[in-house]
């Protein structure tokens, strides 16, 4: 029998049915994802710690260490850093930190997460959904502008606050950010910050420093006696503080892996050596160890190995913190008295020059091995480890930041002042800002 020949038209139906079956297979197929469960679950835990070191943690610890008129005013501010950061960092912010590849600042593409959808990754960490990345980066920008607020506390007007905290996060946190984390130009020359020594310590101590000197000193300064409240609440702020830490650092690492490890055991070791060198160091000096030196000493250190903590040994760690809770002792009382500025809450002795300190010794003991990745197969080294080069590189983040951050919070601070007076009479000073700022005292 001879076999029947199918039409030309026949066989291209059959042709084009089948192209396009095949390709409706491969339009349902599921886009291969590299988004890991495990790190997005660690992920989502380390955003809740550092939110937690933002409420409740840092509002106790600063509300424990003012006077008792003034403790609702100094919670007020952290939280509506939060409120207002957060939102702020949807709107534009995000966008414009962690957005294209610009080597001054980042491009609107993300504005109001626009383009984030359920499979969507960041370039910066690929492994974790980008809306947790957005999260999680969200967290460090809100704290940042809280961390300010200490060195201005008991004199600064409200309504001046609010003016000054919604500008500083785009016009002086942002650009940062992008520079050392978001494929900036410190980025590409090579900074290693691994968890905000320049974008978070410094920056806040610096524009701290900024703020107590344009604002001025409380009234009575050096005369009346500004003992802390109740101490008690500035130690439980400290604690949530330090388990906050973990996810602060150790969440640097985007992954549930050992360099997450590495992070937070040098994190814990330089928190312990820096409580235990400023109890030392002022039991010899003062005949007496006092609790707030210790938990002073114990936030020093987690600032201080901030920068260094996932690319540091746990020894590494420990000598890190040592030097923390000494330089920044020094800091807080010798320099302070020779610059005869007023920062209530020692920011700048604190978060400035422990984060210069960690952010420098980050290029002496970065220790290659650590740090070891698929970005990084090589690991990064420092001087110890036989690149000296780095530690150049480090100290030009750190002149860059302090510049920065300098003049703008100078310049947004004066800006402020025209809108609004920066600093409450003397008047309701001495009455208190819980009453004069918010209709509202403790009993």
């Amino acid at each position: 029998m001879k076999r029947k020949t199918p039409r030309c038209g026949a066989v291209w139906g059959v042709t084009v049915a089948a192209l396009a079956a095949s390709t409706t297979a491969a339009a349902a197929a599921p886009v291969r994802s590299t988004i890991n469960a495990a790190d997005t679950a660690w992920m989502i835990s380390a955003t809740g710690l550092v939110l937690m070191m933002s409420i409740p943690g840092l509002a106790l610890f600063y509300c424990g260490m003012v006077r008792k008129k003034n403790v609702l005013a100094t919670m007020a501010q952290t939280l509506f850093c939060v409120c207002a950061g957060s939102l702020l960092w949807a709107l534009f912010c995000y966008s414009l930190t962690f957005s294209g590849n610009g080597p001054v600042i980042g491009t609107f593409d993300a504005v109001m997460l626009h383009g984030i959808g359920a499979n969507t990754t960041s370039p910066l960490a690929d492994n974790i959904p980008e809306l947790l990345f957005f999260a999680y980066q969200m967290t460090f920008a809100v704290i940042t502008v809280a961390l300010v607020a200490g060195s201005v506390v008991d004199r600064m007007c409200f309504p001046a606050f609010v003016c000054f905290a919604v500008l500083w996060l785009p016009v002086v946190y942002v650009p940062i950010a992008h520079w050392v984390w978001g494929n900036g130009w410190l980025m590409k020359a090579g900074v290693l910050d691994f968890a905000g020594g320049t974008v978070v310590h410094l920056n806040a101590g610096v524009a701290g420093l900024v703020a107590a000197l344009v604002v001025g000193k409380r009234s009575g300064y050096g005369s009346e006696n500004f003992s802390p409240y109740d101490l008690s609440m500035a130690v439980i702020g400290t604690g949530l503080l330090w388990i906050g830490w973990f996810g602060f650092n150790g969440g640097s690492a985007y992954g549930a892996g050992s360099r997450a490890v590495f992070a937070i055991v040098a994190t814990h070791l330089s928190a312990c050596a820096g409580a235990l060198t400023w109890m030392a160091l002022e039991w010899w000096m003062r005949g007496k160890p006092s609790v707030l030196g210790m938990i002073s000493g114990a936030v020093a250190g987690l600032g201080t190995i901030t920068p260094a903590s996932g690319f540091v040994l746990p020894w590494e760690g420990i000598v890190i913190g040592i030097l923390a809770g000494g330089t920044c002792l020094w800091a807080c009382t010798k320099l302070k008295q020779w610059l005869r500025y007023d920062d209530s809450l020692d920011v700048f002795g604190v978060h400035g020059i422990g984060g210069a300190l960690g952010t420098l010794l980050t290029g002496v003991f970065a220790t290659a091995a650590v740090s070891v990745s698929a970005a990084a197969p090589a690991g990064y080294a420092g001087l110890i480890d036989g690149n000296p080069r780095q530690v150049l590189v480090q100290l030009l983040a750190i002149i860059v930041t302090f510049a920065w951050s300098g003049g703008a919070t100078f310049v947004l601070l004066k800006v402020v002042g025209l809108l609004t007076p920066l600093r409450v009479s003397k008047e309701q000073e001495f009455e208190g800002l819980d009453l004069t700022q918010h209709g509202e005292a403790l009993q």
